[in-house]
C-alpha cells in the first residue's frame, strides 16, 4: 500500500480570515459610493415624478381655468372638488390615485398665486434637512 499524505484538501483558519479582511475593506470602500448613488437616484425620480404632477395641474389649470386652490391639493385631481367652481372638469380624474414620493410620503402642494409648488419631504419625512434629507421644491428641480 501506498500511504502518501493526503494532501491538503482545504483552507487554514488564517488564509480565510485574510480573504474575510480584504473583502471588508473592499465593501467599507465601495458601499458608500453605492449609498449616495441610491439617494441621488431617488432624488432624480421624485423630480421626475413632480414633472409629470405639474404637467397633469396644467391640465387642470387649461380645462379649468386656474390651478385648485392649496386646500384642494392633489384631491382635485382625482375627483371634481366643486361642479359650480370646475365647471370643464374631465369625465375621467387626471390622477388615479394619491402621489407619493420615493420615500412612500404624500407630496405637498401649494398653490402660489398664478403658480404652484409641489415639495417632498425627502428621506428624512419632516419639512427642511440637510444633504439626502433637504426638502425637495419642483422649483428647484430642473436647476
Amino acid at each position: 500500500m501506498n500511504y502518501q499524505k493526503n494532501l491538503r484538501a482545504g483552507f487554514s483558519l488564517i488564509e480565510l480570515l485574510i480573504v474575510i479582511v480584504i473583502l471588508g475593506g473592499l465593501v467599507a470602500v465601495v458601499a458608500p459610493g453605492l449609498m449616495d448613488s441610491a439617494d441621488q437616484a431617488k432624488r432624480d425620480t421624485v423630480c421626475l415624478k413632480m414633472n409629470d404632477l405639474k404637467k397633469r395641474f396644467d391640465m387642470f389649470s387649461l380645462d379649468n381655468g386656474s390651478y385648485p386652490d392649496t386646500e384642494e391639493g392633489f384631491a382635485a385631481l382625482l375627483a371634481n372638488p366643486d361642479a359650480d367652481k370646475y365647471p370643464n372638469y374631465r369625465a375621467k380624474p387626471y390622477l388615479k390615485k394619491m402621489p407619493k414620493d420615493s420615500w412612500r410620503t404624500p407630496f405637498i402642494y401649494i398653490k402660489k398665486g398664478d403658480d404652484i409648488e409641489i415639495i417632498s419631504l425627502a428621506a428624512d419625512r419632516k419639512e427642511g434637512g440637510t444633504e439626502n434629507a433637504k426638502d425637495i421644491l419642483f422649483s428647484n428641480c430642473n436647476k
